[in-house]
């Protein structure tokens, strides 16, 4: 190791890449740079090799606020998957060993080379809610329909060293993470000396940057460049700019976390921050517990950021003390961190590309909605902001309905004294990582349930409430604080530990209310303590989901509607019949923070972590099989071989031409990826409900698209099948729907592609601003390359999907500045061709050739998104994991 130095702590010695030595080297200031990139610099110079030079760690440490230049070969320490995106993962890992092993290599060749943790917790559906029993029925139904998936995650387990796997009813992928998997810094044996380094890591899910506010750099990836990453792959980028977020102030009484989050989501979307690193500091900085820094920082996705970094500092240290980290680690840490300049200085004079301050006093409550997390509204400003949004345009902030369905009401069977109206909540959920990591928000929430309850407040009964924490710390401390029984009162009781609501597995609302909002197409609500509330995500029949703080689900519960004004009108009425206003509910500070001193402690965290990798019994009777190849079962619904290799050589194919492509679809602004590739529901008239149903599978057991994203042939179907997908050659319906060229009729896309695919004609997607925003999920660009898609023209992409786009070898194309489809004149009739260069370079342009059916020709140029060098390979190989395979051939 280069620039080593060594460092003694608890009377052992370590050895590190001295930052000190490296900016020494270069003639640079170490205490200029921001932490992010000083962890970036140490990963570089560590990992010196032939793909990662010495002047990749030049450019590196002498990088420019003003204008970074050069691509950083980034090599995280570990990887981390969730089962929603990581079982397609494995799934690949396992086609993969079975293509070399095709082409004459070994499949050991095909394992990870840093260590791998697999989070079960996307998997649990709130099938029953409202009910003591519900844990227990809703986690039986979670191994009944996921037995296939579990079976093949355990034979990852046992066939590839340095991957574990963590049971389900463990918690939620970050918060487990943040609270357990993570130490902060790392360390290894080379050639018997122990290093120690920072720990980094790249995951399938977009919300890994939560592990930010530990002090800990890593950010959310698509699972092929997961996968890559795993295989000893180094991720290549763009040198980043770093945004200096400095926050003064103290957040007032009244106002919590997730309000900042909020808060500073909707800044940072305002300020553009997309696929920039954001690093928080300033005196407003110190005052922030470590949980709030975790729900800030979980949010990055939403404000648009690579990552949210909140530097090492004394509260890190106190956080892993307080959650059972053995006290010599926690001196290494220390110790680590101030020799290697990475802990916290508010002396030092770091130099960012730009500085936004936010001042913590001026956060006021808030929710985000009703379809975009970065839509901030002020809680006195909801009521009146649905109505607004019920008449505004159809678009994220409105749903172009008549002033007159403001006022419906419409009766529920079996209730004589209830009736559901435009804006009734019919799903309150406290779930995801964002909240359920944060002590204040969560026991704020019981606090609140209680003084509710004591004067005599109820629960709508058309409100469907459910408790899924993010681990079962959560649940420990509310029931020692005798604060469980409270929200149970009020219907939240535990339903399992998993991102449930927040992912669309909020399972089926009753009955009669679902009857009531179909059969009178009645718009409602869902408010939830999770990160996001896309359209088509939390449940099929909700089409206004609004985030809030957890304390505020539980108001929002007992108000039944978002037509009130929280602020000004009462929740309900108590014993005496006298207005109790949300003011007279609300727990206080001092209530809080003390209710934190008595219960969260270090014992509760290490009697919940003891056993972490064999306390599900249903889990550990799961048989486990090995070996080095896996026996596919030609009638799994859930595992399939996939296609990606079946032509596969070890020479580089021919360079494709992208020529006469077809129009798959023309898409608007903010195309999320749950749009492309929805992780909810399956519905039982789509091509993927369809094929499900003449394989025998019964619609109660259709689980998720989810769920089954380890089976391609499902995931095929599901690519661009969202029911709130608006496909603008089809403007007068919604789901996943296109016409086919050249006669105009209309079918599913699923099908459009199929019969392009028989005349082999290419398609595009045309589409606008900030495409692919949302999750890391790489079926968002798996789905359309099976579909045929050659390239996607957008206005903008979403920083994961892009990358993900180039790794499967589609082309992502961009308007030149003050261009558009509307301004070209583009319909979505014409037929594409496009003149890429046969050996492209980054910061290309590209010619475009538009041809419409009467042959009128429109000409523009267009930029080719391929940002790095190793984007060019990943296009020359057809994609990334293609490209592995042949290296791997190689050596």
């Amino acid at each position: 190791m280069k620039w080593k130095n060594q460092l003694s702590v608890a009377n052992k010695v370590y050895s590190y890449c001295d930052l000190k030595k490296v900016c020494a080297t270069f003639n640079c200031d170490l205490k200029k740079l921001p932490y992010t990139i000083r962890i970036l610099l140490e990963s570089v110079a560590r990992n010196l090799d032939e793909d990662i030079t010495q002047k990749n760690v030049e450019i590196l440490a002498r990088w420019q606020a003003t204008k970074p230049t050069g691509v950083i070969p980034f090599k995280p320490a570990r990887v981390i998957l969730q089962d929603f995106t990581g079982v397609p993962a494995v799934v690949d890992l396992a086609a993969m060993r079975d293509a070399i092993v095709a082409l004459g290599g070994d499949a050991s060749q095909i394992r990870p080379a840093i260590p791998v943790s697999l989070v079960v917790d996307h998997s649990v559906q709130v099938d029953c809610a409202k009910s003591p029993a519900a844990l227990s029925y809703n986690t039986k139904k979670e191994f009944e329909r996921n037995t296939e998936r579990y079976q093949f995650l355990k034979w990852a387990q046992s066939s590839f060293q340095d991957f574990e796997v963590i049971p389900p009813e463990t918690g939620i992928i970050h918060q487990v993470n943040i609270e357990a998997l993570s130490n902060v810094v790392l360390v290894k044996k080379e050639n018997e000396a122990n290093v120690v380094f920072p720990d980094t890591l790249q995951g399938t899910d977009s919300h890994t940057t939560m592990i930010n506010g530990l002090g800990v750099l890593g950010w959310g990836v698509g699972g092929i460049e997961a996968e890559a990453a795993l295989l000893g792959e180094a991720s290549y980028f763009p040198s980043p700019a770093v945004i200096g977020v400095k926050l003064v102030g103290f957040l007032a009484a009244g106002t919590t976390a997730t309000d900042l989050a909020l808060t500073v989501t909707e800044k940072l979307r305002q300020e553009n921050v997309v696929g920039k690193f954001v690093e928080f500091f300033g005196s407003g900085y110190q005052t922030l517990s470590l949980s709030d820094r975790a729900t800030i920082a979980n949010m990055a996705p939403e404000y648009g950021a690579t990552c949210g970094y909140c530097p090492i500092d004394k509260e890190t240290l106190d956080y892993l003390a307080v959650t059972g980290r053995d006290k010599n680690l926690i001196m290494l840490v220390k110790d680590y961190a101030i020799a290697n300049g990475l802990f916290y200085d508010e002396a030092e004079e770091i130099e960012y590309t730009k500085v936004i301050e936010i001042n913590l006093n001026q956060v006021e409550p808030s929710l985000a909605g009703p379809k975009r997390p970065q839509d901030r509204i002020a809680l006195a400003k909801v009521a009146t902001d649905f109505k607004n949004s019920l008449t505004a345009p159809v678009g994220p902030h409105g749903f172009g309905l008549s002033p007159r369905e403001y006022e419906k009401t419409v009766s529920i069977d079996g209730l004589k004294k209830e009736t559901l109206q435009t804006g009734s909540v019919v799903l309150a959920a406290i779930t995801s990582c964002t909240n359920t990591s944060n002590p204040s928000v969560m026991l704020a929430a019981g606090l609140l349930a209680k003084k509710a309850v004591e004067k005599g407040l109820s629960v709508p009964s058309y409100v469907k409430t459910s408790l899924a924490p993010g681990s079962k710390i959560v649940t420990t401390y509310l029931k020692e604080s005798g604060l469980m029984v409270y929200l149970e009162k009020l219907g939240f009781y535990l339903v399992g530990y998993g991102c449930t609501t927040c992912i669309g597995n909020s399972g089926p609302l009753a009955e009669n209310v679902s009857n009531a909002i179909e059969e009178n197409e009645l718009l409602t609500v869902s408010v939830l303590s999770g990160n996001r509330n896309f359209e088509g995500r939390i449940h099929p029949l909700i089409k206004a989901n609004y985030l809030a703080s957890p304390p505020l689900v539980v108001a929002y519960a007992l108000a039944g509607t978002v037509q009130k004004d929280l602020t000004t009108t009462p929740l309900g009425f108590d014993q005496e019949n006298k207005a109790v206003m949300l003011a007279d509910i609300w727990p206080t500070t001092a209530e809080i923070n003390q209710t934190i001193q008595n219960f969260v402690n270090p014992r509760t965290f290490k009697d919940t972590y003891s056993n972490l990798l064999d306390a599900n019994t249903r889990w550990n009777a799961i048989p486990t099989t090995k070996s080095d190849c896996y026996a596919w079962d030609c009638n799994s619904t859930y595992i399939a071989n996939p296609p990606f290799f079946d032509n596969l050589t070890k020479a580089l194919p021919e360079t494709r031409e992208l020529l006469e492509l077809a129009v798959l679809a023309k898409l608007g602004d903010s195309v999320t990826t749950d749009h492309i590739s929805p992780a909810g529901a399956i519905p039982l008239d789509t091509p993927a409900g369809r094929y499900l149903q003449a394989l025998g599978v019964p619609i109660s057991d259709f689980n998720s698209y989810g769920a089954r994203r380890g089976n391609h042939e499902i995931m095929m179907r599901g690519t661009f099948a969202n029911i709130r997908l608006q496909n603008q050659l089809i403007p007068e319906k919604s789901g996943g729907y296109t016409r086919l060229q050249p006669t105009g009729k209309m079918i599913s896309i699923y099908d459009a592609a199929m019969h392009y695919q028989t005349e082999n004609k290419g398609t595009i997607i045309l589409a606008g601003k900030d495409y692919g925003m949302g999750s890391s999920r790489d079926w968002a660009a798996k789905g359309p390359q099976l579909l045929g898609v050659k390239a996607v023209l957008a206005e903008s992409f979403e920083r994961i999907h892009r990358s993900n786009l180039v790794m499967m070898g589609i082309v992502p194309l961009e308007y030149c500045d003050n261009q558009n489809a509307k301004t070209l004149g583009l319909e979505g009739s014409e037929s594409f061709s496009i003149l890429l260069n046969q050996t492209p370079q980054v910061g290309d342009t590209v010619s475009i050739m538009a041809k419409k059916p009467d042959g009128r020709e429109i000409s523009f140029i267009a930029k080719l998104r391929f940002d790095a060098p190793a984007d060019i390979r990943y296009w020359q190989n057809q994609g990334i994991l293609p490209m592995v395979i042949r290296k791997k051939l190689n050596t």
